[in-house]
C-alpha cells in the first residue's frame, strides 16, 4: 500500500476501534447523562473514521468502499494503536484512556489542518471541535475521580498503571507516518505537559517509564482486536453488501 493510504487507514482505524470500545458503554453508563455523553463520543469517533475510510477507498480504488475497509479487512491489516483496542475496563479506565487519546488527537489534528493534502486537512478541521469536547469531558472525569473518594482514586490509579505502557506507541514513528507532514514524536513533550497539568489537579502522578507495549501500527495486535472484529464484522460477513 502507498504510504498515504496506510496513514489514512491508521487514522481511521484508531477512531473506529475506540468508537467501538466506547459503544460498549451504551446503556451501561454510571448515570444517564454520562451514558449519553460516552455514546455521543463514540458516534463522533465513528464519524471521523467514516470520513477517513471514504477518502482511503477513493485512493485505493477498485471495489473498495468505507464498508469493505471497516468490515472486510483482517486483523493484521488494521493499523490502530494497541491502546484503543484494550477492553473497556471500568469507568476510570475508559475515561482515562479517552483523555490520553483525545489529548494526543487534538495536538495531531491541530497540525493536520495545515497538511498539504487538503482532504486530510479538511477532516481534521471538521473534527477539532468534537475532539476539544472529548478532551474537556475526559479530563474533568480524571480530576473528579482522582480528587474523589479512596475508591475512585484507587480505580484511577489502577487505570493509569494498566494503560501507561501503551501510551508510548502514540509517539513511535512508523514508515507510513514519515511523509505525513506531522512527526508524532514531536508531540510527546507537549502531550506530557498537558497530562501532567491534569494529573496535578487530580492529585495524581505520571508513572516512571515502564516497559512499553507496541506493534499495532505494524499490524501486530493484542488478542483483544480479534474479538472486536469478530463482533463488529459479523453482520457484513454474514450478509455481504450491507451499507452503513
Amino acid at each position: 500500500m502507498p504510504a498515504t493510504l496506510d496513514y489514512i487507514l491508521h487514522l481511521a482505524d484508531n477512531a473506529l476501534i475506540l468508537g467501538q470500545r466506547n459503544a460498549e458503554w451504551c446503556g451501561h453508563g454510571p448515570v444517564l447523562e454520562q451514558d449519553i455523553a460516552i455514546s455521543n463520543i463514540s458516534l463522533d469517533l465513528i464519524g471521523q473514521a467514516r470520513s477517513f475510510y471514504q477518502y482511503a477507498a477513493e485512493i485505493k480504488g477498485g471495489d473498495a468502499t468505507e464498508d469493505t475497509l471497516a468490515y472486510l479487512r483482517h486483523e493484521r491489516e488494521f493499523r490502530n494503536i494497541l491502546l484503543v483496542e484494550q477492553p473497556k475496563g471500568d469507568w476510570a479506565y475508559t475515561t482515562l484512556r479517552q483523555f490520553f487519546f483525545s489529548t494526543f488527537q487534538l495536538l495531531l489534528f491541530q497540525r493536520l489542518i495545515t497538511h498539504p493534502d487538503e482532504r486530510i486537512a479538511a477532516i481534521a478541521e471538521k473534527s477539532i471541535k468534537e475532539v476539544n469536547y472529548h478532551v474537556r469531558w475526559s479530563s474533568e472525569w480524571v480530576v473528579r475521580l482522582g480528587d474523589g473518594t479512596e475508591e475512585s482514586r484507587a480505580r484511577l490509579q489502577q487505570a493509569v498503571d494498566d494503560s501507561w505502557p501503551f501510551v508510548n506507541e502514540l509517539f513511535q514513528v512508523e514508515n507510513f507516518e514519515i511523509e505525513s507532514a506531522v512527526q508524532v514524536n514531536e508531540l510527546q513533550k507537549v502531550w506530557t505537559e498537558k497530562i501532567q497539568a491534569c494529573f496535578t489537579e487530580a492529585g495524581m502522578e505520571i508513572p516512571e517509564t515502564a516497559g512499553a507495549r507496541s506493534g499495532g501500527k505494524k499490524g501486530i495486535h493484542s488478542e483483544h482486536l480479534g474479538y472486536i472484529l469478530a463482533e463488529m464484522q459479523y453482520l457484513q460477513r454474514s450478509y455481504p453488501g450491507c451499507e452503513w
